[in-house]
């Protein structure tokens, strides 16, 4: 893919930049530019708040439109994007590494999923109750628009992520600027043309690409009501402390460092459990927020466990993201294969063993690739056992018993997803049961729509995704009667 975008989409149409300065993409598979757009600045932000801001506080616009009517326009997104998924594929592979094999499951679905799901919600949805009071009377309770929300989205999933945060909240009747990452500009240009084909009015979804400066400006901007953030820890505690002093609500899906529990009697047949496997553990080159990093693996299963995962990474075939076959591609950026290489030989000078990988693929010269790596003998207090890498790295982990593994996997500064896998279901129940996690899977890990997604501890704040996201862009309001 390569193009050049001179232009922002801010309030309903193609708006000039206010600076010159321009986002130069470059291909993570070939380390050459394959295009650019135009850097936001906070004078592009002020136009796409003061966009959705009126938007918002238009007497006949999308926060007093009939829920059925929202649900409408929604829906006519959802088609929009449907009709352009080979062009979002390429769009997000091309410039974070995704292997397309994932982009087109994921980047060109998961958001006409929201949309469709939100809308159907919407349909069913009441926004307000009246309640018997116990004083004598009774009580409207209505839940309004919260009002012009903040999205900062990531370049890992980013149209998926955004999607977690404009679906829930167009149904709610918000209005949105998006600020996509600068790793990731093209695919929101995609979704701007989508925006515009389906007739979502003037000034309900504003993008303006731009680095954390401008984000940071968006947070703190006087005409935003909400924050929805997705991104790293330390990200997500400056903007909780900026939103605290504002009295702002915030959303923050934050970093990850799950566990894999393995249990003595787990099922480890790669023909039967592979690809669940690899979806919990490496998925998206392992630049994925949940991916049970940890695996704890019982000693009395130490060496098969160990020998399971090397022989899965060793199998999986690294290359172009744009190769169909390819199932790791590369970093999203040279800055994030760095951060990869650095913790690779911190866990090797640490003594832990490298059973595979370890270096940079032979025949891939070009391109900020990184061998899937296994390490083994891992004491959950190193660094590679407690930081969340985000590459294609694993840290095996062993444990005596099921109680020593709950300990291992809650001792940890996050909490956002985890897998247990065991050929007893009942028994992968209770212990996820007590796994300090917000969400976890048995013997696979696949977040639902309709079920409410995030983290817990260092791991974030609020829940994205099911009924509960809805309720999360609206605001109680009590009337007596």
């Amino acid at each position: 893919m390569s193009a050049v975008r001179e232009h922002f989409y801010i309030g309903g149409g193609w708006r000039s930049p206010a600076s010159a300065a321009t986002i130069t993409v470059v291909s993570p598979n070939t380390e050459q530019a394959i295009g650019s757009v135009p850097d936001g600045t906070a004078a592009d932000i002020d136009a796409a708040v003061a966009a959705a801001r009126a938007a918002f506080d238009d007497p006949n616009g999308w926060s007093r439109w009939a829920p059925a009517q929202r649900a409408d326009a929604m829906e006519r997104l959802a088609d929009a994007l449907d009709k352009r998924a080979p062009q979002m594929i390429e769009a997000v592979s091309s410039q974070n590494g995704m292997p397309v094999a994932i982009s087109e499951k994921l980047e060109a679905v998961f958001p006409q999923l929201l949309l469709r799901y939100y809308a159907g919600l919407l349909r069913q949805e009441s926004f307000e109750e009246t309640r018997p009071g116990l004083l004598g009377g009774s009580t409207l309770v209505t839940r309004e628009p919260i009002g012009v929300v903040g999205a900062i989205v990531p370049w890992n999933f980013p149209q998926a992520l955004a999607s977690f945060k404009y679906a829930p909240g167009l149904a709610a009747g918000c209005t949105f600027v998006i600020k996509p990452s600068p790793e990731t500009v093209f695919d929101s240009y995609v979704l701007a043309e989508a925006i515009d084909e389906a007739g979502i009015p003037a000034g309900v979804i504003n993008i303006v690409p731009g680095g954390r400066e401008v984000g940071a400006y968006l947070v703190e901007h006087p005409g935003v009501d909400k924050i929805a953030f997705t991104g790293s820890t330390a990200a997500g505690r400056s903007i909780a402390e900026a939103c605290g002093r504002l009295l702002r609500p915030v959303t923050l899906e934050l970093g990850g460092k799950s566990a894999a529990i393995i249990l003595d009697d787990a099922d480890l047949d790669l023909v039967r459990i592979g690809e669940q496997l690899f979806s919990a553990t490496l998925l998206n080159n392992g630049q994925t927020c949940f991916l049970g990093t940890r695996v704890l693996a019982p000693r009395s299963r130490y060496q098969e466990i160990v020998d399971v995962f090397t022989g899965l990474a060793a199998s999986l075939q690294v290359g172009d993201s744009l190769d169909p076959k390819t199932q790791i591609g590369p970093m999203a950026s040279a800055r994030q294969r760095d951060r990869v290489e650095s913790y690779i030989a911190k866990g090797r000078n640490g003594g832990a063993r490298i059973t595979v990988g370890g270096g940079r693929p032979q025949g891939l010269d070009n391109g900020w690739f990184v061998e899937p790596t296994i390490f083994a003998d891992v004491d959950n207090s190193s660094t590679i056992a407690q930081e969340e890498i985000f590459g294609p790295v694993l840290s095996l982990i062993p444990y005596c018993g099921d109680d020593e593994a709950i300990r291992i996997a809650n001792d940890s500064t996050y909490g956002l997803g985890g897998s247990v896998w065991t050929s007893d279901h009942d028994r992968g129940v209770e212990l996820a049961r007590r796994v300090s996690s917000g969400t976890i899977g048995i013997n696979n890990y696949l977040p639902d729509p309709t079920a409410p997604f995030g983290g817990v501890k260092s791991s974030g704040l609020g829940r994205e995704l099911g009924p509960e996201a809805l309720s999360a862009y609206t605001v109680a309001k009590s009337i007596y009667l």
